[in-house]
């Protein structure tokens, strides 16, 4: 081979192994691209009175943090105090009232924070047959009343409005959750009950109800301190918190965390 040919052979090699080079993909970690913190699977422990406005929450946080995935757990809030107190994996915890809050605080990696405040409605079959609009009705023996459970925080907020109006209710059954009250009215096993205004609200044309002034509850929020997802779990938190989130619980009907 000429000189010529050779050193015409050596320049092809050389670009030939300078683009293989160049095309070899990077194993430096820090040459990837970076990966978003709140984009993991969490589970969410949340009352009942939250599922409708809770479920669209989650939507709207996965749609702002692509790869998140929400699983919600809804219940009783003195139901969910006792999971996450045995142990049951969960990252966040929304409770309907302050004293199942307070009950919680050893397993929260900080203090609750108040997300929101509901108030309390009789809720009647659709159309309201019998005419029930107060509290002093609920005692008629001949109207079958369901009301939850004296542990269950709309249970207590129930109890402390018929005792302020000095009214006497037998309920036909304590329900250990809001929405199995309502569940009782919808189905026609109850004339009546107590809830609270998102329930009622969310079950639109299904049921009747009359707002109840004068009890409001209160429902805190916060980070379970066995987390394996502690910044999604914080970020999910500030989401419920931000404007955009407190925009979705006005919509189901919760009052804002500074109302009175």
């Amino acid at each position: 081979m000429n000189p010529a040919a050779r050193a015409s052979l050596g320049l092809l090699l050389l670009t030939t192994a300078a683009c293989g080079s160049s095309a070899a993909p990077s194993t430096d970690p820090a040459a990837a691209p970076p990966t978003d913190p709140a984009s993991s699977d969490l589970t969410v422990f949340a009352a009942a009175s939250l599922t409708e406005s809770f479920t669209e929450l989650g939507k709207d946080y996965e749609k702002a943090h692509p790869g998140a995935k929400v699983t919600f757990s809804f219940a009783g809030s003195q139901a969910l105090v006792q999971q996450v107190q045995q142990g049951a994996p969960a990252d966040v915890v929304a409770l309907a009232n302050a004293k199942t809050g307070k009950e919680l605080a050893a397993e929260l990696s900080g203090a609750p924070q108040t997300f929101a405040k509901n108030r309390l409605a009789i809720v009647t079959e659709q159309g309201n047959p019998l005419g029930i609009t107060t509290l002093a009705e609920l005692a008629d023996p001949s109207y079958k009343v369901v009301l939850a459970a004296p542990a269950v925080p709309v249970g207590m907020a129930s109890a402390e409005a018929l005792n302020r109006a000095g009214v006497a209710v037998k309920p036909v059954s304590q329900e250990q959750d809001v929405k199995a009250v309502l569940q009782k009215v919808r189905l026609g096993e109850a004339d009546a009950g107590i809830v609270y205004v998102t329930d009622v609200k969310a079950a639109g044309a299904d049921v009747s109800g009359t707002g109840l002034p004068g009890i409001t509850n209160t429902y805190p929020i916060g980070v379970v301190n066995r987390s394996g997802h502690p910044e999604a779990a914080s970020a999910f938190v500030n989401f419920v918190l931000s404007p955009d989130g407190q925009a979705v619980l006005a919509r189901y009907g919760f009052l804002g965390p500074d109302a009175t």
